[in-house]
């Protein structure tokens, strides 16, 4: 006996039975759709809160709840939110790709010493990010000169090597006769000093980016950082007015773009030696 009803009408799925299933259309801007039933025909110009935005041929605006009830061209279709493009690779301060986010490395035995507070600090703003995924510490001598008692009382060696940024690293120095010296000593292997010609750390960041025309001159016998503020026309009458000069500086950096590539090429340098394995 035949099923005139063909089968069970409670399963699941009878309602939609024999209907052909309307596409999904993505709300891409642009996309000239019409509203079934409404007449209203436009072009998708954003979405915003699960509401399409159309736009017609005079210039009116409306908005419509994405999902059914549009049609493409006298074909039914359901509007959907177009698919979040990928996120662009990022980089970081020092111009690296940003690594994918993820817990830091432990820290290494091996280290980068700097001279002061402020070279520290400006390692840190463009090069933070990537000393981190490597796991190296950057940490301060407080000046050259406790370079040879620092490698008396923590030795380096194979699995910690000890890379030195100095400023003034120029021939006939004290700091290039130090690092000749530390290069000919029982640690020499493992121990890398570069630097750059500067005076401080604050010329190592360009004038352009500062806003000024040139770093000053400052006469022998001066201390520097106190003429360099003078002759620029800041505060210097203490050593809080020196902190907020530094912290005008170190503002003005944000990319690797504000430093001399005197510097950039030093830093680069330390990276590479004290993250090799052995």
């Amino acid at each position: 006996m035949d099923d005139r009803y063909g089968g069970d009408v409670l399963a699941a799925g009878w309602r939609t039975a024999g209907r052909r299933p309307i596409p999904e259309v993505a709300a891409a801007r642009d996309l000239v759709v019409e509203v079934a039933g409404d007449g209203f025909c436009g072009a998708v110009t954003g979405i915003q809160s699960g509401l399409v935005e159309l736009e017609d041929r005079v210039g009116r605006r409306r908005q419509f709840p994405l999902g059914g009830g549009f049609l493409i061209d006298g074909g039914a279709v359901r509007l959907v939110a177009p698919s979040a493009a990928p996120k662009p690779r990022t980089r970081t301060a020092s111009g690296s790709f940003a690594a994918p986010e993820e817990r830091a490395r432990v820290a290494r035995a091996s280290r980068i010493l700097v001279e002061g507070r402020h070279d520290a600090e400006l390692v840190e703003k463009v090069w933070g990010a990537d000393l981190r995924v490597e796991g190296v510490v950057v940490e301060y001598l407080e000046g050259v000169d406790l370079l040879e008692q620092t490698l008396r009382d923590e030795p380096p060696g194979p699995q910690r090597r000890y890379g030195v940024l100095v400023d003034h690293l120029v021939p006939g120095s004290k700091e290039q006769r130090i690092a000749d010296a530390v290069a000919r000593g029982p640690h020499g292997a493992h121990v890398l000093v570069v630097g750059h010609p500067h005076v401080d750390v604050w010329e190592c960041v360009t004038p352009r980016a500062v806003g000024i025309p040139a770093w000053p001159t400052v006469p022998r016998g001066t201390d520097w950082k106190t003429g360099v503020c003078r002759a620029l026309g800041w505060p210097a009458e203490e050593q809080a007015d020196i902190a907020r000069a530094w912290q005008r500086i170190l503002g003005s950096v944000h990319t690797f773009r504000d430093l001399d590539p005197a510097l950039l090429g030093r830093v680069e340098q330390l990276i590479d030696f004290v993250t090799q394995e052995g």
